[in-house]
């Protein structure tokens, strides 16, 4: 590889949420963190060599993104991802989550319903229940070893509550899943034809393992794209998170100016200007980076798959198609929630996502994140089969 990603970075003392607030979470001081969804690497060096050269300018006024941004990111979905949106359909939010609630707040009124698939990113719940809307559930179904959907429930959820509103995630976190284009299009036709709007947040759409492809939803057809916002972001790919830039792709005009003008109201305008920067030099000259961090994040699984197999047999891994993030199942051990919860933050000094904040249907699960150095994520599983050895 021509990047390092073995070399362990000391992020504490940074006000890194990851490692510098664990008291505040109410964890305790010095648990080592795999839980929220960022990586223990430097982002591309194409990346920290503009950000030095625009800080260098010295001047960060408002900025908005340039014909020449918009055209950079329309070509990373075109190249990676086989879809070419309009350049005018992209408009940038600080994060897929406030663009996530933007839309429940846009396409739905207080007291409508809106539906997810549980287990799935905690804030897909938050932000329903928050805006006062009406969260309904169309759990995924874990069928050997494989999550899969339940179509006939996930049609019967959306007549039964008169459903304005669907957020799907794929990749699927935490579940791994990356969905076929025949689900895709079984899913998408079923909203069209009950004229539900669909949110897809297709954040981790760059982390595909091999053998599986990312589909974007409003690449199905020009039908099916007029009724899809499409949320996608470098954060993850590029870990940029912590500079606030999102890209959100919506064909529908009408639906674009409700959008537009909910973020206006919102009282948000220009984005962050770094992040622009940053995010366009990312897509510009920074797929070697990512080639070689894919690689290295295959290896750091089957190491990870390898050691669990051989010092946690109990422990199911479901065998992830996408993200960085693995889904541990260790309802073997026939723990509570708290009592798996204790042993990992007490016993094991670790802090991983716990499933149950993933909805009923994670309870007994654990996410765990493994874009980090080998040292560091080998420490962490050594201290997890340590924690569970008499279990």
């Amino acid at each position: 590889m021509a990047y390092d990603f073995d070399e362990v970075i000391d992020r504490k003392g940074t006000s890194c949420l990851k490692y510098d607030f664990a008291v505040e979470r109410g964890y305790p001081e010095g648990v080592l963190p795999f839980w929220v969804a960022d990586m223990d690497f430097r982002t591309a060096p194409c990346v920290v060599e503009e950000l030095q050269r625009r800080v260098a300018h010295g001047i960060f006024g408002y900025t908005d993104p340039s014909p020449a941004y918009k055209a950079v990111v329309c070509r990373w979905m075109r190249e990676q991802h086989g879809w070419s949106p309009a350049e005018d359909s992209l408009t940038v939010t600080p994060g897929v989550v406030f663009a996530l609630g933007m839309a429940v707040q846009t396409f739905t009124a207080p007291g409508e319903a809106v539906l997810i698939q549980q287990p799935v990113y905690y804030p897909f719940s938050s932000i329903v229940l928050g805006n006062d809307r009406q969260l309904v559930n169309s759990p995924l179904v874990l069928k050997d070893g494989h999550y899969e959907i339940d179509f006939v429930d996930f049609e019967q959820k959306i007549t039964q509550h008169r459903v304005k509103l669907f957020l799907l995630c794929n990749p699927h976190n935490p579940a791994g899943r990356v969905y076929t284009r025949a689900e895709l299009t079984k899913l998408a036709l079923i909203c069209y034809q009950h004229g539900v709007t669909i949110v897809s947040d297709e954040i981790h759409n760059d982390f595909v393992r091999e053998g599986h492809e990312h589909i974007c939803l409003a690449s199905l057809s020009d039908e099916i794209a007029q009724h899809v916002i499409t949320c996608t972001a470098p954060s993850k790919t590029f870990n940029l998170a912590g500079l606030q830039i999102s890209n959100i792709f919506i064909e529908n005009e009408q639906l674009r100016a409700k959008f537009r003008a909910a973020i206006d109201h919102a009282g948000y305008s220009q984005p962050n200007a770094l992040g622009l920067f940053a995010a366009q030099a990312a897509y510009e000259k920074g797929l070697p980076w990512l080639n070689d961090l894919r690689a290295y994040l295959e290896q750091n699984y089957q190491r990870t798959k390898a050691f669990l197999a051989r010092e946690m047999p109990k422990v199911t891994l479901i065998e992830p198609e996408g993200t960085y993030l693995l889904w541990l199942d260790f309802r073997a051990y026939g723990l509570t929630a708290k009592e798996l919860d204790d042993i990992i933050v007490h016993e094991a000094g670790l802090w991983l996502d716990s499933g149950h904040i993933f909805g009923k249907d994670g309870e007994g699960f654990e996410r765990l994140n493994i874009a980090c150095p080998w040292a560091t994520l080998e420490t962490g599983l050594k201290k997890l089969a340590e924690a569970f050895r008499n279990k």
